[in-house]
């Protein structure tokens, strides 16, 4: 009998925990009710991420280390931008660290807020987790060896 590994295409059952480098833990599956249902190669998961899955079995667990270009990629420090308070409703309360929705001609991103003074704020619109190294345990539960495409769901970044 053949063991049955993940490859492109599957549908996977999986575990994780994701922690940063002096060890806080940032994200994991075991804190939601069910574990994560992912298609491998499909581009639902960072490019370091996606490419441990491949070749692990059902019940296999795994550390992995990923370099910041292989998770988020590296801080594009030119992707802060000062915007005036005026841009935003009369009522905001700018709070330094909350992330926002913000919409320009390209569509609508997410940015994080600071350096707020009286008159503007600095909206820093790189992923949270951009520029660190980040760790994963992975555990797979389940493979699906029939390929799943997910039609229904369309990458909006």
């Amino acid at each position: 009998m053949t063991k049955t590994t993940v490859e492109a295409g599957n549908a996977v059952t999986i575990h994780y925990k994701g922690t940063l480098e002096e060890g806080t833990e940032f994200d994991s599956s075991h804190k939601r009710p069910e574990p994560m249902v992912v298609v491998v190669g499909t581009g639902q998961l960072i490019e370091g991420f996606d490419n441990a899955l491949n070749g692990m079995g059902v019940g296999e667990s795994k550390t992995v280390t990923l370099q910041a270009e292989d998770a988020y990629g590296p801080r594009d420090e030119e992707a802060n931008v000062i915007l005036g308070k005026d841009a935003f409703p009369d009522d905001f309360e700018f709070t330094e660290g909350m992330s926002v929705p913000l919409s320009g001609p390209e569509g609508t991103f997410m940015a994080t807020l600071s350096d707020i003074t009286d008159e503007t704020v600095s909206a820093d619109f790189n992923h949270p987790m951009a520029g660190k190294n980040l760790t994963f345990e992975i555990e797979v539960l389940n493979i699906s060896k029939d390929d799943i495409v997910a039609e229904d769901e369309e990458d909006e970044t």
